[in-house]
């Protein structure tokens, strides 16, 4: 991974995030990114911007595939967060203040090769890696956050290939395409 972020430029994405989200509650077009951004905040980079309220999911949208700069990533997954995560309607206006926002700043992921499904859990690092599974055109990730909820990686990898759409033991039934990747995370001061 580049180099962490510094406070100053987690502070910058954290203020673009809001700022997105509020504009996306309103139904306003997004708000021009600052002119004077740090230069590591426009550098290609790829995010995940998760919405909690009171500690419960609100949403969560990203990408794994890093495009554009990382500053436009951010306010584009928070706007998308608050208005189209399947799972969640639309954020309203009033939710707006309610809402806590953090922010994944992605690795790219990697393949990780193994044979034997029996063995794939022992490959995986709870709390370290983000994992995405791939079947044929279905693929599904999960944060490394995740871990925080599926601490057991047999029970992480059953949730992530129902998340897949696909039976929960599908991974112990034959290898498939696995890749991991980190973050670094970090939200808003509560």
């Amino acid at each position: 991974m580049p180099a962490q972020l510094t406070p100053d430029e987690r502070a910058a994405l954290l203020k673009i995030a809001r700022q997105s989200l509020i504009d996306a509650a309103n139904n306003r077009p997004a708000t021009p990114l600052p002119e004077d951004l740090p230069p590591a905040l426009l550098e290609v980079g790829a995010s995940f911007v998760t919405l909690t309220t009171r500690g419960q999911l609100r949403g969560c949208i990203g990408t794994l595939e890093a495009y554009q700069p990382l500053a436009k990533d951010v306010r584009q997954r928070a706007a998308q967060a608050a208005t189209q995560d399947y799972r969640f309607p639309k954020v309203r206006p009033g939710e707006v203040n309610n809402i806590h926002i953090e922010i994944s700043r992605l690795t790219k992921p990697e393949p990780l090769a193994y044979s034997d499904p029996a063995e794939l859990p022992k490959l995986l690092r709870p709390r370290v890696d983000g994992v995405v599974l791939s079947d044929g055109l279905r693929q599904a990730t999960f944060l490394p956050q995740v871990w925080e909820q599926l601490p057991d990686p047999a029970e992480f990898l059953n949730h992530l290939c129902q998340k897949m759409g696909a039976q929960s033991d599908l991974w112990r039934r034959r290898a498939l395409r696995v890749e991991i990747y980190q973050v670094e995370e970090f939200e808003e001061a509560r």
